[in-house]
């Protein structure tokens, strides 16, 4: 395992980040205490040290697990947790971003975790209701208080965070280090805006789902489309050229004797920037096959392959700006003479 640096930080953290959505069987899935354990220490013999809950994951027991887990060497983890989603379905004020929720959220969060800091607080999805203002001063405060040390922020436009982070500068306030989104083959999207945004402004991304809920390991392959769009958490995953992504990362897989999942999980990571796949297992032993991905890298043929198949559509003004006439206005004839090192 190898470690970046978080976006404008100092905090070095594994490039591969431990999900543990699935720590816990309160939601029917997932996987018992032991299990969760032998998939965490696979983790961390390998060299991992950034490990990703949230304050409502299985109802609270995620996160009391992985307090228990990492109680001995707390020091050595990077612990992050979310707050936004609601943890008290008939409570207007159970979730959001609020600064209400906000500190019990983090109150809970520490109990649970059975430590006096969090390492890294995501804002879990943004809300459209709470002031940037109150958001970002509450975070602040939470910092100044010692009991989170850097904030990051998932799920969220991305002129939303452009403008939060620009005010607390502006304010002298925290700024978030980190931003989380779903990236992967069959989910491109953040190219248009996010990860953009998150190169220009160095802020470390997670990628979660970056094998599409294991659409792109092959696992629904086998079954007729109605079967398996109720196996599937998105069926949006497995519409007609999700299919064809998830056949050529199987051929791809395939031809190097490798598994899908370590295909897909290697494209995130190639990715330019700093991306931190985020991945989860209910198994010991699809960690341990999710693992090896970090004992190979794909090759420009491979890698352009898959870019290829799974490209999108950047939209306006992005295909605008690009086409020749508008680069035939803007530059005249120069623009391929010019090294323009800020390009994305």
């Amino acid at each position: 395992m190898k470690y970046k640096l978080l976006g404008k930080s100092g905090l070095r953290v594994s490039e591969l980040a431990l999900g543990t959505m699935t720590f816990g069987e309160d939601w029917g899935f997932g996987a018992s205490k032991e299990e969760s354990e032998k998939i965490f220490n696979a983790f961390v013999e390998q060299g991992g040290n950034f490990i990703d809950t949230a304050v409502n994951y299985t109802n609270g027991t995620s996160e009391a697990f992985l307090g228990e887990f990492v109680k001995s060497k707390r020091e050595e983890f990077v612990i992050a947790t979310k707050y936004s989603l609601s943890t008290r379905p008939n409570d207007p004020n159970g979730g959001g971003n609020h600064r209400k929720n906000l500190v019990q959220s983090v109150e809970a969060s520490l109990k649970r975790l059975q430590t006096d800091y969090i390492d890294l607080l995501w804002l879990h999805a943004w809300d459209f209701t709470t002031p940037i203002e109150e958001v970002m001063r509450g975070l602040d405060d939470l910092v100044r208080s010692g009991k989170v040390l850097y904030i990051g922020i998932s799920d969220t436009p991305a002129w939303i965070v452009s403008q939060a982070n620009m005010l607390a500068q502006l304010r002298g306030w925290t700024s978030f280090i980190g931003l989380q989104v779903e990236y992967s083959l069959m989910q491109r999207a953040p190219e248009r805006d996010l990860l953009p945004m998150a190169r220009s402004l160095d802020i470390g991304v997670t990628a979660w789902a970056p094998m599409a809920g294991g659409a792109l390991t092959g696992k629904y392959r086998n079954e007729d489309t109605e079967t398996a769009k109720r196996l599937s958490p998105n069926s949006a995953r497995l519409k007609d050229k999700n299919v064809v992504i998830a056949d050529v990362v199987a051929e791809i897989a395939k031809e190097i004797d490798k598994s899908p999942s370590q295909i897909a999980l290697n494209w995130v990571r190639q990715q330019s920037g700093v991306i931190i796949p985020l991945i989860g297992a209910r198994k010991e032993s699809q960690m341990k096959e999710n693992l090896q991905c970090l004992d190979f890298t794909l090759d420009s043929e491979h890698l352009t392959r898959l870019n290829e198949v799974s490209k999108i559509e950047l939209g306006f003004p992005h295909d605008f700006l690009k086409s020749e006439p508008v680069l035939n206005a803007l530059y005249g004839k120069t623009y391929n003479k010019i090294d323009n090192h800020r390009k994305f």
